[in-house]
């Protein structure tokens, strides 16, 4: 692999408040006591490091009813007699999906929602020079008043992302604004001249302290372009920073992914009461009905994934080495840019997607039921202000990182029963006035243009070729959909089909959807028609692939393994790319040069005539069968196909040598002839 996929990792930076003198940051992950919350014995527990989930192997049973109900965290935490002077502060940056907190035995507040951070102060709530207990109960029991509703995929239980404490100075850049850093950088125009942005700093000043400032740097790499200092009222919050950058240095998706670094220090005028950093990637961007995504300016096909966080053995509790190996796999498929399906991420996932230039699409669960029976909206009053409070949440805590470009708003609504298209319009309302920057879009898979037409983008889950009709039924109907509405900015934001690496037969026929029978190779037509389709169509604004790894879908039971939705391109423990992986490779990635023999798994075979289907990005392939040339050819789309190729009885060598200028690449397999 190209040592170009392994850069990032290294040089992220993380866009939490960076540490100062005057606050400081402790992870709690370590140690804590677990029981399910229908256990009530005194001492009956099992010793957890987080993240964590109850549900890390049921899930992955393929038994419905894998375990959702309560479950309880316990930590004993020492808090200094030190601190007494100081304001301490606990963050969590995920519980599935409720959480209620206690510091010893007292309820100190209860957070809804299981894909966006929370924060309490703990400040006048512990008990100084002792040990303090922390309990949660977690709760991913379905609830009607919290989204998401429903979805095809599982919903794990537990604290499965990081906690910490914060202990800062009486007067703060405020963490309390729905745990955001309290700094928010607007991108108001930006050109390839000039930047204009303005910075918001949220200050907590509960004791309205006097004398304070705020100096804020901007800097570029190791030198400061801006450096302001202000004076701040002692009941002042809100603190507006105008900043003008020319002839700024762009982020510029993976080609240049460069961040400014803004630094903000709070002072009494002697010393510094708080410091935070945040990165600044400034860039500007639209979308072309006719013409599809520009960046900076120029055009940039967005070849994109969805994923979920999730993978065996783990389920949702990821740590930062599972994110950083999926950046890499996608990174050398060619991706450049991706679907947070169907919920925020971590923190750490948004930083890695800012410092390798994805452009990023991350929305809220407003998940519907797609093909499934139950309802994705409730018209009750407590759904949707959760769902609200979701979306702010989202906004808020994600707001500066430039790889964000486009905010969900749902996936797969229905308009039967109770209808959702005035609540979407809220939503649509509350983004903009959140966050008037950037661009809102949705997924949808109905025909109901009164629903698409609320986002500013729309996009479509299409799957035709696998649950109905064939695979090239997907050019005539984006066609029809772009004629009929030429103002629609249209793109596609699932298209997938099922397969399985140890599923092979030797004819190409449509399996059934639902069956168990999923044959890799189907998978890869499926996906080289949709992409012939996609790659004429320039008016199409993104595509995005259903999905980049298999996930648990634990009522699934389809596939070779129950319980998964195995349309990834690569298996749930990232341990095979499937064949499929290899075509978009070649069509995505030209740098990193390579020949892949497909089926290359369907090593037994019973007939003396076969074809041999190589997929490559190389300019000229040549095939070679026990040690016989079968001649060279010049593929299109990365497809190099031989026909009427005879096998031996026995153990069959398969070789290609691809050519790419004066160089050479092969692979090679072996097949069993019986």
């Amino acid at each position: 692999m190209n040592n170009k996929f392994l850069y990032f990792i290294s040089f992220i930076i993380l866009s939490t408040a960076s540490g100062s003198a005057q606050r400081t940051y402790k992870l709690i992950n370590d140690n804590w006591k677990f029981t399910y919350g229908y256990e009530v014995k005194r001492n009956v527990f099992e010793r957890i490091d987080l993240p964590h989930t109850w549900n890390a192997i049921d899930a992955h049973s393929g038994e419905l009813d894998y375990y959702r109900g309560l479950g309880n965290y316990e930590k004993d935490v020492y808090i200094d007699e030190a601190w007494k002077n100081k304001r301490l502060f606990l963050k969590f940056y995920g519980v599935n999906t409720i959480a209620n907190v206690f510091i010893n035995g007292q309820h100190i507040g209860e957070h809804r929602g299981g894909y966006t951070a929370f924060i309490y102060e703990l400040t006048d709530k512990v008990q100084y020079g002792h040990k303090n207990t922390i309990m949660v109960r977690a709760n991913n029991a379905p609830q009607l008043d919290i989204m998401p509703l429903l979805g095809d995929f599982n919903f794990y239980g537990g604290i499965y992302r990081n906690v910490e404490l914060i202990l800062g100075d009486q007067a703060l850049i405020s963490p309390l604004d729905y745990a955001s850093s309290g700094l928010y950088l607007t991108q108001k125009k930006v050109t390839r001249a000039q930047a204009e942005v303005e910075a918001l700093v949220k200050i907590s000043n509960p004791k309205q302290l006097s004398g304070l400032y705020l100096t804020l740097k901007v800097i570029n790499e190791e030198s400061v372009v801006i450096e302001k200092k202000v004076s701040i009222d002692p009941s002042q919050q809100d603190v507006k920073i105008p900043l003008t950058i020319n002839k700024p240095r762009l982020w510029n998706g993976i080609k240049d992914p460069f961040m400014y670094k803004v630094e903000v220090r709070l002072t009494d005028g002697k010393t510094v009461n708080d410091n935070i950093t945040q990165t600044l990637g400034l860039r500007y961007y639209h979308v072309d009905p006719d013409k599809g995504f520009f960046l900076n300016g120029e055009h940039l096909a967005l070849h994109g994934v969805c994923r979920h966080q999730d993978r065996a053995l783990v389920g949702n509790a990821l740590r930062q080495e599972h994110h950083d190996e999926d950046l890499v796999i996608m990174q050398e498929m060619g991706a450049n840019a991706i679907r947070l399906s169907h919920y925020p991420n971590a923190p750490y996932v948004y930083n890695m997607l800012d410092k390798a230039g994805f452009i990023s699409w991350s929305e809220i669960p407003f998940v519907g039921p797609g093909g499934y029976r139950d309802k994705g909206f409730v018209d009750q009053e407590s759904f949707k202000n959760n769902g609200k409070q979701q979306l702010v949440e989202m906004i808020r805590q994600q707001y500066n990182h430039p790889s964000i470009c486009f905010w969900g708003l749902y996936n797969e609504l229905k308009t039967s029963g109770d209808n959702p298209i005035p609540y979407v319009k809220e939503l649509q309302r509350l983004a903009e006035a959140e966050d008037p920057s950037r661009i809102t879009t949705a997924a949808s898979n109905t025909e109901n243009h009164q629903l698409q037409e609320i986002t500013d983008l729309i996009a479509w889950n299409r799957y035709f070729g696998w649950y109905r009709g064939a695979p090239k039924d997907i050019g005539p109907w984006l066609d029809k959909v772009h004629s009929e509405r030429p103002e629609f900015k249209i793109g596609l934001s699932e298209y997938g089909a099922g397969g399985s690496p140890f599923h092979h037969e030797n004819d190409l026929i449509k399996p059934k959807a639902t069956g168990r029978w999923h044959p890799e190779s189907w998978q890869a037509h499926y996906h080289e028609e949709y992409w012939k389709v996609i790659d004429q169509r320039p008016y199409i604004w993104g595509t995005f692939i259903w999905n980049m790894f298999d996930f648990g879908a634990v009522h699934r039971s389809e596939g070779e393994v129950i319980g998964q939705n195995d349309k990834g391109l690569v298996t749930i423990d990232r341990r095979i790319k499937k064949d499929v992986f290899y075509f978009y490779k070649a069509n995505w990635n030209t740098e990193d040069k390579f020949t892949y023999i497909c089926e290359r798994r369907f090593d037994i075979r019973n007939t003396a005539q076969t074809s041999v289907r190589v997929y490559s990005n190389c300019e000229e392939v040549e095939l070679i069968v026990n040690g016989v040339s079968q001649g060279k050819l010049e593929g299109e789309y990365g497809i190099f196909p031989w026909k009427d190729i005879a096998l031996t009885k026995g153990k069959n060598t398969i070789k290609t040598i691809g050519l790419s200028g004066k160089e050479t690449y092969t692979d090679s397999c072996v097949w069993t002839l019986q």
